[in-house]
């Protein structure tokens, strides 16, 4: 089944390339050129993905992604200048799924989008075939996989799709170091890359979400140079 996709992105040039190279890879393509227009295409259709750009006129990428996670789970990859981390960190704490920075190859961009549809894809399959590892317990976190809510003291946590492979690659290997290339994989369906921070990023995000033990010693160390490691906890 061909895939939609909508490319928001205020560069027309650019947009038009974008678009016809998605095009030429079978994608089904729709394109917007503001915030505004981009946010109404988004809540109105039925898209698999969306492309979204941050600096754009009327409304910009964030604003536009903060009201479209109120109540869309839709995987986004946002495109942003290489040099703005804030951006991308804002982002990501928005429920951004992955990022590229500007300028950047279209093939690229195919690529980060195949591999968001690809693990969108392998957590359906996940939710219909998890059997009895359907949920996992450790201590005072609980994740389902068939429900794909995660929850700590039994109050939900409110997860983005990657988070949430992200916790349970760690709670299902707690005590053992998990390298970024495994949770790159893993969470992100891809290959890590060079200077690559979106496993930083979002391992950031859920350790604000899960918070200490109550002892507050950390519930996830940082292993420098390695990757990271859920604790058990005595």
């Amino acid at each position: 089944m061909t895939k939609r996709i909508l490319l928001i992105e205020d560069d027309q040039e650019l947009n038009e390339l974008l678009s016809e190279f998605l095009a030429l890879e079978n994608f089904d393509v729709d394109q917007a050129f503001d915030g505004e227009q981009g946010l109404n295409m988004a809540l109105s259709g039925n898209y698999d993905a969306l492309v979204l750009d941050i600096m754009m006129p009327k409304m910009n990428g964030l604003d536009l992604l903060k009201q479209f996670r109120m109540n869309h789970k839709t995987p986004v990859l946002m495109l942003t200048a290489r040099s703005d981390e804030v951006d991308r960190i804002l982002g990501f704490e928005m429920g951004a799924d992955d990022y590229l920075p500007k300028p950047c190859n279209p093939r690229e961009i195919i690529a980060r989008i195949r591999a968001i549809l690809r693990r969108v894809d392998m957590d359906k399959a996940g939710m219909q075939t998890t059997g009895s590892r359907q949920v996992m317990v450790r201590e005072d976190v609980e994740l389902n996989h068939n429900t794909r809510i995660a929850s700590k003291d039994g109050e939900a946590l409110d997860l983005t799709s990657t988070e949430f492979n992200l916790l349970a690659s760690l709670l299902e290997h707690a005590g053992r170091v998990l390298s970024k290339e495994e949770l790159t994989e893993t969470a992100l369906g891809r290959k890590l890359t060079l200077y690559d921070r979106s496993v930083d990023m979002h391992m950031s995000n859920l350790r604000r979400k899960l918070g200490p033990f109550d002892n507050d010693d950390a519930r996830i160390k940082t292993i420098r140079g390695v990757g990271y490691q859920y604790v058990i906890h005595d």
